[in-house]
């Protein structure tokens, strides 16, 4: 079973300061640092790391070359990567003393993919493989309905939230995977209430499976007649940039192996609980030995 990861690659500039800054303020960072990331990349890497067969499809400029590069050297396959003379996608990432952070993201050679790029790609993959799809690039929508007509398993991180998002044809999507604030907006729920979101989202979405990530507060499942929770593991927080990339990628790849939902929750929630713990988006995501080997108090 192959996975597909369509999605974006970024060049990510990360500036450390005090705090995220105020409209109308004028902020001096301490540090930048130059880091390979994007949505796309990073669970890419997470799915790798986790021990699943995975293909990544994008497009970077001629800048990109050390984003195929992490990549590879984390196992994923780039022979479907395409080089553009547009510049690579790219994220201006505030990253405080607290650990929180603040992105934009430019989209640059992320956003010139088009559908027959997608058909082509696609022509690779077939029933039984799955295709992993985050709202970064363009032609979202279409890659969906693409992959569904070919048999497909859809897996969707509607991050970040769009204007376009409703219109797309998200009665296909097999797995959500998203955060209480994606979950609140792609359901209408009236609470912020991790459990009334997951209500909400079962309701419109009764087909899917739907994983809804909470924080410091956990992870909650939906799917196949069961609700499950996990809590998460209290650690320090020192980056928390690549933390919902890498519960997607740990998450897909151990239900993809056979894990049952609760045990990939638990993974997923261990592994997303160390990649918090440094620096980086790419660069902190664990592997699998360390995930198993990890020791929370």
């Amino acid at each position: 079973m192959k996975i597909l990861s369509l999605g974006s690659l970024n060049i990510d500039l990360v500036y450390s300061v005090s705090h995220i800054n105020l409209e109308g303020e004028t902020l001096s960072a301490r540090e930048r640092e130059t880091k390979q990331g994007g949505k796309g990349l990073n669970q890419s890497v997470a799915l790798a790391r986790a021990g699943a067969e995975v293909y990544m499809a994008g497009c970077v400029g001629p800048d990109g070359e050390e984003l195929v590069r992490t990549l590879e050297d984390s196992g994923v396959d780039t022979g479907l990567i395409r080089r553009l003379e547009e510049p690579s996608g790219h994220a201006i990432i505030q990253l405080a003393d607290s650990g929180a952070n603040s992105i934009i993201i430019y989209g640059g050679a992320n956003r010139k993919i088009t559908p027959e790029m997608i058909d082509e790609t696609l022509a690779r993959f077939g029933p039984g493989d799955y295709i992993l799809l985050q709202n970064e690039i363009s032609n979202v929508d279409y890659a969906i309905r693409s992959a569904k007509e070919r048999g497909l398993k859809v897996a969707f991180n509607p991050s970040p939230i769009s204007e376009e998002l409703p219109a797309y044809p998200l009665e296909l999507v097999d797995v959500f995977l998203l955060n209480e604030l994606e979950g609140q907006t792609l359901s209408g729920a009236a609470s912020e209430e991790g459990s009334r979101v997951l209500a909400a989202l079962a309701g419109k979405f009764p087909g899917a499976a739907i994983v809804l990530t909470l924080g410091d507060k956990g992870a909650m499942y939906h799917g196949g007649g069961q609700e499950l929770t996990c809590p998460a593991h209290k650690v320090p927080v020192v980056d928390t940039t690549g933390a919902g990339d890498t519960f997607c990628g740990y998450f897909l790849a151990c239900t993809m192996a056979g894990m049952e939902p609760q045990k990939a929750l638990e993974t997923a929630t261990r592994a997303s609980a160390l990649a918090i713990g440094k620096k980086g988006a790419a660069v902190s995501i664990p592997t699998l030995a360390q995930v198993k080997n990890a020791a929370f108090v």
